[in-house]
């Protein structure tokens, strides 16, 4: 019985919202690169599959406690863009990233959201590097879609919760 895979990385029906969030982080993604935007469905299929999982895997108060965790995220984060709007005199992020931030929050939670800004973070900063190695000119007024980074995140985040080690879990 060792040599089967653990039953948290078997094919259910509680992971058809796992799915559906690497789906939705892929074409959000490609949208964002593309065109710069998050569109909106995207960041609802999130949030939406996230709240089915937490049904699917424990009940429906764990989903309304992962709808809180989002809608607190998603406000800290709305704040934050207000206040650097209220200094700076332009936004630093996107509406899509905030309403992604709290899409993300149903699925990891307020505690795994520093986990996916690390991430998100340092790939973008690495595609920076990147872009500036390949001849690009990188100014302060270089504007890098920031969703595709985030999505990442989100996913790596997710991963990490879902092999344990995340969660204070030793048996990972």
């Amino acid at each position: 019985m060792d040599a089967l895979p653990s039953a948290r990385f078997l094919p259910t029906v509680a992971n058809a919202p796992l799915a559906l969030l690497c789906l939705a982080s892929l074409m959000l993604a490609v949208t964002d690169l593309r065109r710069g935007i998050i569109p909106d469905w995207a960041n609802l299929l999130i949030a939406v599959a996230g709240l089915a999982r937490a049904v699917l895997l424990e009940n429906l108060a764990a989903a309304l406690a992962a709808g809180c965790e989002g809608i607190a995220v998603g406000a800290v984060v709305w704040l934050l863009r207000w206040l650097f709007f209220r200094v700076r005199k332009y936004h630093g992020l996107g509406l899509g990233d905030v309403k992604l931030l709290a899409a993300s929050g149903v699925w990891i939670g307020i505690a795994g959201v520093p986990v996916q800004l690390l991430v998100a973070s340092l790939t973008a900063l690495a595609a920076a590097g990147f872009m500036r190695l390949s001849g690009h000119t990188m100014t302060r007024q270089t504007s890098l879609p920031f969703g595709p980074f985030l999505a990442l995140g989100l996913v790596t985040a997710v991963a990490l919760q879902q092999a344990g080690w995340m969660n204070g879990s030793t048996d990972g």
